[in-house]
């Protein structure tokens, strides 16, 4: 993990207590290689193969220039994730969370307790599925769930209503987000 692959963004949440949501972005990736048309091209395989697909151009013996964009498809996005932390839902989570492969949202009470929610600085199930609605995630994890809660099936059903791709975070889950190939 480097600057060169990853950007971190925060922004201030809306919690009692100063509190911080984070967006991990990774930078946009070469587009996909084409082998068949660095072969018709005439560029062997190996080490120049390696620099096309990394974004460097080449020259071949004979002088000829190589771009990446001829042997490569145009660029495709990198992955986001955005965490929310403790807070209430707020204007410009939306933003931070806009087309999130992830968004990791605290959701402490049921929606039967939202002016609880809303003293304490904590979302509901309902509240983080609209925002990962508005903000065209694809996946909604939810986390920092009331240890009043023995069952959290009816939390997991009061955000599917809203948003269906929806999980309850649990302890040392994994979750695998694939490149898009956009």
């Amino acid at each position: 993990c480097s600057e060169d692959e990853y950007i971190v963004e925060a922004i201030w949440a809306d919690h009692v207590v100063p509190s911080l949501a984070y967006a991990l972005v990774e930078k946009t990736r070469p587009g996909k290689f084409y082998p068949e048309k660095a072969r018709a091209l005439g560029v062997p395989e190996g080490p120049l193969w390696h620099k096309l697909q990394h974004g460097e151009e080449i020259k071949l013996p004979d002088g000829r220039i190589i771009k990446p964009m001829d042997v490569t498809g145009p660029p495709r996005p990198g992955r986001k994730i955005v965490y929310t932390g403790d807070t209430r839902p707020f204007k410009d989570l939306a933003k931070i969370a806009k087309k999130a492969d992830l968004l990791i949202c605290e959701a402490t009470f049921g929606d039967e307790l939202s002016e609880r929610a809303e003293e304490d600085g904590h979302s509901t199930p309902v509240q983080a599925a609209r925002i990962a609605k508005k903000a065209k995630v694809k996946r909604l994890v939810l986390t920092h769930i009331s240890a009043r809660y023995d069952e959290i099936s009816a939390l997991l059903e009061q955000a599917k209503k809203i948003f269906k791709n929806t999980l309850v975070a649990e302890d040392f889950m994994k979750i695998n987000i694939p490149f898009s190939e956009e």
